[in-house]
């Protein structure tokens, strides 16, 4: 989140973060800048905890950058929650970036041998200490050429005591919006966001997303704008679609609605079967169900209660954690469910233990058949960019074929979505092109996963 332009902008940083919790809820930062200091507040756990009235009145100025994390890379602890701030020759900069970086190893040894020190395990510093040991003259240069040196998945946004940067990958994997508050009696406020929910609070409207390989920048005078890399393909994340992203955002120049409602109609024309209900697993499976319902005929109901007071348990950082968070997070509608054949929607099947505990939830509460239908491909391959799926060798569908996860999570039968379904529902006629790597094993960057690497054998 980044607000550049308004006289409360760590409050409104807060707002935008408060829309935004859903993509991360282990730790938080906002950073804002009034031309002279650079302040930075952040603290383990949610925002409405560590932004207090007392905290928020601490972060003075009107340009603010603000983030929510869950770990894909460094260690779930205080010192890796962002923004980060670097003092460095290129003066204070404030860095919040979602994605993952893939050419680590590499770039953070050649800087340390330059004499870079690192504050974090994140890979996300390493942009910093870029832009910090940059040989360019400008700072907008210096910002270009460490995004050049840099592979995998990055939207940014930067800070330092008089202007804001936002920066997409070339090759676009996570989003990044571009909106625009009016101010009658003065400059627009500019606002940026990973998705587009966090303006609707803000009552600003959505101008346009960070194209892949731009760099933008803020300051009095206006906005301006580079491209610092072009020609390679698109590949965004088709998980935002299927997951990530909540429904009442515009990611891709696509509303996740519409493609979740695609996914649910998409699965009827492939993989019907007789049964009474459509029953969603809340909250990832719920437009996806209602597009099974409407496209099936068949009625749709709750027949799962969700807790919301409970985080999301695929974000959870431990398997432990996990397994009671599913009986914490959702409970069965008997009077619904009883004696009915129900068709189950969920969006993705990761591990296979929560879904196994939630068909044997629906069974217990007296359903005669469970149809479980995933809204998504077989999950076979982890992602390297800033999604958290576990290694390989924990992924059901990785190690097992349809029937061997059927009978594992003890469905009557059990129904993916197919990959050529899942694109077209999530293209929407927008010519996107996306990273469906989780679901082929095809990488569209190089990478090397550090678990692979075995030490070098010593000399005899």
């Amino acid at each position: 989140m980044a607000i550049h332009g308004h006289p409360e902008a760590a409050r409104q940083a807060y707002l935008g973060l408060y829309a935004l919790q859903h993509r991360g809820q282990e730790s938080a930062g906002i950073a804002s800048a009034d031309g002279t200091n650079l302040s930075n507040i952040k603290g383990m756990g949610l925002v409405s905890d560590i932004f207090t009235e007392e905290v928020l009145a601490k972060l003075n100025g009107d340009m603010a950058i603000g983030h929510t994390r869950y770990s894909t890379t460094g260690d779930s602890a205080l010192l890796n929650a962002q923004p980060i701030r670097v003092d460095s020759t290129k003066g204070l900069i404030a860095i919040a970036h979602n994605g993952n970086l893939v050419n680590l190893g590499n770039v953070r040894a050649k800087l340390e041998r330059e004499g870079a020190f690192f504050q974090t395990t994140s890979d996300s510093e390493i942009i910093v200490q870029l832009i910090a040991h940059s040989k360019e003259g400008t700072l907008v240069d210096a910002i270009a050429d460490s995004l050049r040196q840099v592979d995998g998945a990055f939207s940014i946004v930067m800070m330092t005591r008089d202007r804001i940067f936002a920066a997409r990958d070339p090759r676009g994997f996570r989003p990044l919006s571009m909106g625009r508050i009016e101010n009658p009696d003065g400059p627009d406020t500019i606002v940026f966001a990973s998705e587009t929910c966090a303006f609707d609070l803000l009552r600003a409207k959505f101008e346009r997303d960070v194209q892949p390989g731009e760099l933008v920048m803020v300051t009095r005078d206006g906005v301006t704008s580079r491209q610092y890399s072009t020609g390679v393909p698109q590949s965004s994340c088709i998980f935002e679609h299927v997951y990530f992203a909540r429904p009442d955002s515009k990611i891709f120049n696509r509303w996740v609605q519409e493609s979740r409602e695609e996914m649910g109609r998409q699965l009827v024309r492939e993989s019907h079967v007789e049964a009474d209900l459509v029953v969603p697993v809340p909250d990832s499976g719920v437009t996806a169900a209602i597009g099974y319902a409407a496209e099936s005929g068949l009625p749709f109901r709750f027949g799962l209660i969700r807790n919301h007071y409970v985080g999301r348990t695929f974000i959870e950082p431990e398997q432990r954690v996990r397994d009671f968070g599913v009986k914490l997070k959702l409970n069965p509608v008997r009077n619904l469910l009883e004696g009915k054949r129900i068709i189950l929607i969920d969006d993705s099947i990761i591990r296979g233990t929560t879904s196994r505990k939630i068909v044997r939830m629906v069974r217990s509460a007296g359903a005669k058949e469970v149809h479980l239908r995933i809204s998504c491909p077989p999950t076979i391959s982890p992602c390297f960019y800033g999604v958290d799926t576990p290694r390989k060798q924990e992924l059901i569908a990785a190690n097992n074929s349809i029937e061997e996860i059927r009978q594992f999570i003890e469905a009557d039968s059990l129904a993916y979505l197919s990959l050529e379904g899942l694109q077209k529902a999530c293209d929407g006629g927008e010519g996107n092109h996306f990273c469906v790597a989780c679901y082929t094993g095809e990488y569209p960057t190089q990478w090397i996963d550090v678990k692979d690497i075995l030490p070098a054998a010593v000399a005899q």
